[in-house]
């Protein structure tokens, strides 16, 4: 199979083309490769800030928990049910921002060429539109949990399913993805910025489970 590559002095371009706003520092774009952590300061923690460091413990990817939610930690203060909501609205600007660059990467003249890999990105671009109606429906029942008791857990249980769903969908991509496009920049790119995704969705199923066990679960 021809390989295909775009010149990497394109990617900086791309990557304003496609968010125009990615010059201004957006939290839900955060991560453990290019964020430093706030501990590298000589300052205390605030309570708040702790409170979601130890909270993000329980996560895969603590380091990119605590670095795309520390931003947040006035408003999060002690609360793991707004922590939780702000970690799938972080999820869910992430899944938008996939869905946007895979729908980009699938119109690109290289891969009309190659029918098989433009399908694959389609198809990508596709799980991921399925991903953030998922997150979409996950954030809204979060933001409207009532009640106690069973009623209560069946909510939360409607939160926890579609995030796994949307997870199912960010990893059936990465698997259409990993033997179709040519090794490459384009390739490790491409993989690099799912698996981003992936995690941060990781991360907030994980806050969703540790509010269920913390207050939910007998």
């Amino acid at each position: 199979m021809k390989s295909h590559s775009l010149p990497l002095l394109l990617f900086p371009f791309l990557l304003i083309h496609l968010h125009p706003s990615s010059a201004i520092l957006d939290p839900a774009t955060i991560d453990e490769s290019y964020a430093a952590s706030p501990s590298t300061s000589d300052a205390p923690e605030s309570d708040a800030t702790q409170f979601i460091r130890t909270s993000c413990q329980s996560t895969l990817y603590p380091d990119l928990c605590f670095n795309s939610l520390v931003f947040y930690a006035n408003t999060i203060q002690h609360d793991p049910a707004r922590l939780a909501r702000i970690a799938i609205k972080i999820s869910l600007s992430r899944a938008k921002r996939m869905a946007s660059y895979m729908s980009y990467m699938s119109r690109q003249a290289d891969y009309r060429a190659e029918p098989t890999i433009q399908a694959a990105l389609h198809d990508c671009y596709a799980m991921f539109g399925d991903a953030v109606d998922q997150m979409r429906g996950s954030l809204k029942q979060m933001r409207r949990l009532t009640g106690s008791g069973e009623s209560l857990r069946f909510q939360v249980s409607n939160v926890q399913t579609w995030l796994s769903a949307a997870m199912t969908n960010e990893d059936t991509c990465t698997d259409g993805l990993m033997d179709i496009i040519p090794e490459g920049e384009v390739k490790d790119d491409v993989i690099d910025r799912v698996y981003k995704a992936m995690h941060v969705t990781s991360n907030a199923l994980a806050l969703v489970n540790q509010f269920v066990a913390k207050f939910l679960n007998p």
